[in-house]
């Protein structure tokens, strides 16, 4: 589902204070001589510039590549570098496979904690209270309300991110697809499935965008 249809958007009017409030902290450091406008203002840039696509990437070279994927599995921000997305700080990050019997769903309970380093910024849904409650309570309804709907016998494992560590899922590669490039699969990827709200669009759906 798309962020203007989802029941769990955060009204817009929440969000100010928040704006104000990191706008004010933008004003202190600048006049304690802490950061310059301009340094603020190129790291803002370099931040908006990532975006789901990079997960995207990192998940259509993993099924394609099957080393690639062990190392994503196993050291998440090494297999960011190495397709030059620079995930470094204290920060760390940890891939989840789904697989046939498992369905990995991602949640910050507390605030909202994101992969911001690789995917950029979360949805306004992920930052709901809605959404942040309901999903380690009732996961296979939320995922309903989203238009998910998994089989009875797939477990739904939801992991819940943190200041220290956030998550990224690495969904299944749909059917139908081989022969297709990377960057045909990248394309498949949606950012939702990256959360695990969603999985990725199949070939034939593609063909239809």
């Amino acid at each position: 589902m798309s962020d203007h249809d989802h029941p769990h958007k955060e009204p817009q009017h929440e969000r100010s204070p928040w704006a104000a409030r990191i706008r004010a902290v933008e004003e202190l450091l600048e006049e304690r001589g802490v950061f310059t406008k301009e340094e603020i203002e190129a790291q803002v840039e370099y931040m908006e510039a990532r975006t789901y696509e990079n997960g995207a990437r990192l998940v259509a070279r993993a099924w394609v590549d099957s080393t690639f994927k062990e190392r994503l599995l196993s050291d998440t921000k090494a297999a960011a570098m190495e397709l030059g997305l620079d995930a470094s700080g204290p920060v760390e990050f940890l891939t989840v496979e789904n697989t046939d019997e498992v369905h990995n769903v991602i949640v910050c309970t507390l605030c909202s904690c994101y992969p911001r380093a690789i995917l950029g910024r979360p949805p306004d849904w992920y930052k709901s209270f809605a959404y942040r409650s309901r999903v380690v309570v009732e996961p296979r309804e939320v995922l309903r309300e989203f238009g998910l709907e998994l089989p009875k016998g797939k477990r739904i494992a939801v992991h819940d991110s943190s200041a220290d560590l956030r998550y990224l899922v690495l969904p299944q590669r749909p059917e139908g697809t081989e022969g297709m490039s990377e960057d045909e699969l990248a394309a498949l990827v949606t950012r939702d499935s990256l959360i695990g709200t969603d999985v990725p669009r199949t070939a034939r759906e593609a063909s239809r965008v």
